[in-house]
């Protein structure tokens, strides 16, 4: 007779995974809010809609990842900020369409699971809930050994938040003449890091100092994705905003045109700024045509907002007084 063949065996160590979970238990549970009705481990999270918040309240959710800069956490050995750009790139997501967010759930997948990158994972995820006062109210860990390699994993994550139906942003009312306020990203965010390592690290090493940088590339590359929501949720509570674009895959132009009405093109100004310093290193070190980087990365806009030209000016003084850059990038035609 074989050898029994266990599920540990087998690659998958449920214990482990339990008692790992158990360690984080009480950061995920320091997320909570009052809505919250149950802790985590029930087969789903319970919460108290915040029906007093809002009149006519429309649910907004969206589900995204970080892409390929799981990569460079990978190479790094580096994984707590990964876990907080998951979070704020979905945040910007649903706050873009005027959304207050209201609780975040998290799917985490890996070949083999390592304790201390999970809890690291996790311990990003928290923190930028807890920065923007939401629970982490549920999520899902799946040891995969035939599908992921040992030593990796990849990210999702689900956002859902809520905004009054007189309130929604979606670029209706966007009008020929209108502009385009783009304010500053940090880097590249969580997009393009297919093309970025692909190109910088047959010649770079995490570890290099670049001095235009003023950062080793590793740290570069790691930079947080910008959390936007409490600069938007200001911003259209002082100025009749028509359209918000959280610039992602696709760049600029494309999730622009995204808000739209038909018959309604943009006109960049792509001289109106100046992209930080790791969009020329990529583009000089791959040679990579101007359209595509165009395509494939912020270019230094993480954020733009689309309002009536008459407003701009006091927009723009108002914009210059926080910690971000802000441009007069272009207008609606």
């Amino acid at each position: 007779m074989s050898e029994p063949i266990t599920y540990k065996d087998a690659g998958v160590d449920i214990e482990k995974k339990e008692e790992t979970f158990s360690r984080i238990k009480k950061k995920i549970s320091a997320t909570r809010t009052p809505e919250v009705l149950t802790d985590v481990g029930l087969f789903g999270g319970f919460y108290q809609f915040p029906i007093n918040r809002f009149q006519e309240p429309v649910l907004v959710s969206s589900t995204d990842g970080v892409g390929t800069k799981i990569k460079v956490a990978f190479m790094a050995n580096n994984h707590n900020t990964i876990g907080q750009d998951l979070v704020n790139h979905c945040i910007n997501d649903i706050a873009v369409c005027g959304a207050k967010p209201l609780f975040f759930l998290d799917y985490f997948a890996c070949g083999k699971l390592v304790p201390t990158i999970y809890e690291e994972v996790l311990e990003g995820i928290t923190q930028a809930c807890k920065t923007v006062g939401i629970p982490l109210i549920g999520g899902e860990t799946a040891e995969m050994p035939d599908f992921y390699q040992q030593s990796e994993y990849d990210l999702a994550g689900t956002i859902v938040g809520a905004v009054d139906k007189s309130k929604v942003i979606n670029g209706r009312n966007i009008k020929r003449g209108d502009v385009l306020i783009g304010v500053s990203s940090n880097g590249l965010h969580t997009n393009g890091f297919t093309l970025a390592r692909r190109v910088l690290f047959p010649k770079f090493k995490l570890e290099d100092h670049v001095e235009e940088l003023g950062c080793t590339l590793g740290d570069e590359l790691l930079k947080l994705h910008a959390n936007y929501y409490p600069l938007i949720a200001e911003a259209v509570a002082k100025f009749d905003i028509k359209g918000i674009v959280h610039v992602t895959g696709g760049g600029i132009l494309k999730n622009s045109q995204r808000l739209l009405p038909e018959n309604l093109s943009i006109d960049i100004d792509w001289n109106s700024w100046e992209a930080p310093y790791i969009f020329q290193l990529i583009q000089k070190t791959g040679n990579v045509p101007e359209a595509d980087m165009r395509q494939t990365f912020n270019m230094g806009i993480g954020l733009i907002f689309i309002l009536s030209a008459d407003q701009s000016k006091n927009f723009i003084q108002w914009g210059n007084k926080t910690e971000f850059g802000w441009s007069n990038i272009g207008k609606v035609n």
